[in-house]
């Protein structure tokens, strides 16, 4: 089981890389996985700035979702797994998408201040964690976030860009799962607000970011096991779907969002009896992936790039 999980166990920012690649000895599947959200560092100018405690930063993490998908390197994948909590930076999201009430200066025209996701608070550097307490206690400024863009989002979608490409030069398609977890009720910012979620909610854009076997293979697996599986409600794939999947190019991305009730304590941020249950059906996913035709992936248009 995973090491167990504390409201303060917050990673020290003395680890600056954006993000760790957990490979195989020889990459064997034409899959790639993804975790963006289950990042732990939290610098010290977010703590220095923010008015929540630890904790309270971490309500928005996707916390062990990288241990649960941690199989993949022995199943011949590569694991992307990003180190900053994603209250500091988001890189599932447009690398400019910022609220410019939250800055004391002016934002440049380049900026998205108007997406859904912005308005919501959850842009790439967000206003308030995901039970919508504000994280800051002051105005922010241009310069320090550029810097968090260029220093941490562009090397992980530099990373996430090698890997795929990598993978669909040498297997002539990629297969990526960007993997997530959602809290087991919607809060107040939510469409569902307060009702239970579904055990596991698949999000492929409406069936336009992956050929259906893909989709279908995994709701099969989870459902199986006894789980509730929904599609596209209320999470149909953000930014890393819908920008990396491109069927017609060969490169499938599926979006797994996984209710934490079934694997960690909510309160506390620590693994439940239930973990290792969980990594065990995520470890099954990964082995059926991995077995899929791979005549269902290949190149719709030859000369798509």
């Amino acid at each position: 089981m995973a090491a167990d999980g504390d409201e303060d166990d917050v990673r020290p920012s003395d680890q600056p890389a954006p993000f760790e690649i957990d490979q195989p000895e020889r990459q064997l599947a034409p899959v790639v996985y993804a975790s963006p959200h289950s990042g732990n560092i939290y610098p010290d100018d977010l703590l220095a700035a923010s008015k929540l405690s630890p904790k309270l930063l971490r309500k928005s993490e996707d916390s062990f979702v990288d241990q649960l998908f941690g199989a993949a390197p022995l199943h011949g994948s590569p694991l992307l797994r990003a180190q900053y909590g994603r209250v500091y930076l988001d890189p599932n999201r447009e690398p400019w998408e910022l609220d410019p009430a939250m800055f004391a200066d002016s934002l440049p025209a380049h900026v998205n201040t108007t997406s859904l996701r912005v308005a919501g608070g959850l842009g790439t550097v967000a206003r308030v964690v995901s039970d919508g307490h504000n994280v800051y206690s002051r105005k922010l400024t241009w310069a320090e976030v550029e810097q968090r863009v260029h220093r941490i989002y562009f090397p992980y979608h530099q990373a996430l860009t090698r890997l795929v490409m990598q993978t669909r030069r040498e297997f002539g398609y990629c297969l990526l799962i960007d993997c997530h977890s959602m809290p087991s009720t919607g809060g107040p910012m939510d469409s569902d607000g307060g009702r239970r979620r579904a055990d596991i909610v698949l999000g492929d854009r409406f069936g336009t970011t992956c050929a259906p076997e893909l989709t279908d293979c995994v709701h099969k697996i989870l459902s199986d096991a006894g789980l509730l599986v929904m599609r596209n409600n209320p999470y149909a794939g953000g930014f890393t779907t819908y920008n990396y999947g491109r069927p017609a190019a060969a490169v499938h991305t599926l979006q797994i969002e996984i209710n934490r009730s079934l694997y960690m304590n909510e309160r506390t941020i620590a693994p439940n009896a239930r973990f290792d249950e969980m990594v065990t059906l995520m470890t099954q996913v990964i082995a059926a992936v991995r077995r899929l035709d791979p005549s269902q992936f290949e190149r719709l248009d030859a000369a798509a790039e």
